[in-house]
């Protein structure tokens, strides 16, 4: 009999090159959030360390060009940090995007994982059933040789 062949297995090995494709980009796509979130991240803290230092300043006394300053300093904070806060979502939603395709595609792949496992498990048992097939001919014209004393 002919060795086992999967008849899906070029399906199957294109869905894993996708899958595998998809885990790259989800990877590219959480690293990216990462380092967008971490940036954010340093620039709130970095706003609340001059806050605190200007409310310690402010106990103190200081000019009003400080003031200005600090006024504006703290605006281009915030603008930056409304710019990163959009950039943040962007950057989930697509992690999110490849993240969900990965798991399609994974589900996918499993599809046909199992498909070929039953395939291989009929495959087997025709194999045996043709064996024992076989093996009850042989020993039916065995038998009869000895009846015969052929």
């Amino acid at each position: 009999m002919k060795p086992y062949v999967y008849r899906f297995d070029k399906v199957l090995s294109f869905r894993e090159q996708e899958k595998t494709e998809t885990e790259i980009e989800y990877k590219k796509a959480v690293e990216s959030f990462e380092k967008v979130a971490t940036e954010l991240y340093e620039l709130l803290k970095k706003k609340e360390d001059v806050s605190e230092a200007h409310q310690e300043k402010m106990k103190q006394g200081f000019m009003i060009n400080e003031v200005h300053h600090y006024v504006r300093f703290i605006d281009t904070l915030e603008k930056r940090i409304a710019s990163l806060q959009m950039t943040v979502m962007k950057a989930r939603s697509k992690m999110k995007w490849f993240e969900e395709k990965l798991l399609e595609r994974s589900i996918e792949v499993k599809k046909f994982e199992k498909m070929k496992e039953k395939d291989q498990e009929h495959y087997q048992a025709e194999l045996e059933q043709v064996e024992a097939s076989l093996l009850d001919e042989l020993s039916t014209m065995k038998f009869h040789r000895k009846e015969t004393g052929w």
